[in-house]
């Protein structure tokens, strides 16, 4: 028996004097490689690794903008820094510095931005770069109109808030929005909707500005077609 607690202090001991060697479950990342052997660095004893010990060195106001060292990090090599905005400073919720066997990957959270302050989660361009697409580049405001923050895609767009597609109007977007602009549309891009044969109809109805189409018509359906403003059918 005194053999065995021996031979359990002696390892005890050891983990304390080489932990790098007895305990390690990898190799640091390259970033940390020259605290390899100095596991007291993120560590503390008996309670793991804790955030403050990584705020001595990766000072909050600086996460995302400058090295530990002070030079500022290039914008290409990241998005945007988010970590001042957490509600809790637990940096090993999403990292691990070690590239050793995920043993506690089923502890470890994956970005949710409810870990975000409730004030700045629909705040997207602040840690967003706006997409530079033709599409996008016509829209401004709310992104939740079309993305949820579980995931950018799939995106939805509720088309038929503005316009039904339905029977003959499931058509394909450039159809109706030409030269890759979606801030506007045209009704005339099929041979149905001619400028003069929708005149003469909407003159014979008494209806003198009809400019915006889906004022009054929100889909093929005919009973839409009675809707719209006093404006919209030239009443005053």
């Amino acid at each position: 028996m005194a053999l065995i607690t021996a031979n359990l202090l002696g390892l005890v001991a050891l983990a304390f004097v080489y932990p790098h060697l007895m305990i390690s479950p990898g190799p640091l990342v390259t970033a940390h490689r020259e605290l390899a052997t100095d596991c007291f660095a993120c560590h503390a004893p008996l309670r793991g690794a804790a955030p403050e010990r990584c705020t001595r060195c990766h000072a909050l106001p600086d996460i995302g903008l400058s090295t530990t060292k002070g030079l500022a990090i290039p914008l290409r090599s990241v998005k945007t820094s988010f970590h001042q905005e957490l509600i809790e400073q637990d940096c090993m919720a999403c990292h691990s510095d070690h590239q050793g066997p995920k043993l506690a990957q089923r502890s470890r959270k994956t970005f949710s931005h409810l870990l975000l302050r409730a004030t700045v989660r629909e705040r997207c361009e602040g840690c967003h770069r706006a997409p530079v697409d033709n599409l996008h580049r016509q829209i401004s405001g709310n992104c939740a109109q079309c993305h949820s923050q579980n995931g950018w895609k799939p995106a939805t767009f509720d088309h038929a808030r503005l316009f039904l597609l339905d029977r003959d109007h499931n058509a394909a977007c450039v159809t109706c929005h030409t030269n890759n602009d979606y801030s506007r549309y045209t009704c005339y891009g099929c041979h149905e909707h001619t400028p003069d044969k929708m005149r003469k109809k909407h003159i014979k109805e008494g209806i003198r500005n009809f400019e915006n189409c889906v004022e009054c018509h929100r889909s093929a359906s005919k009973e839409h077609g009675d809707e719209g403003s006093r404006e919209a059918r030239g009443n005053d």
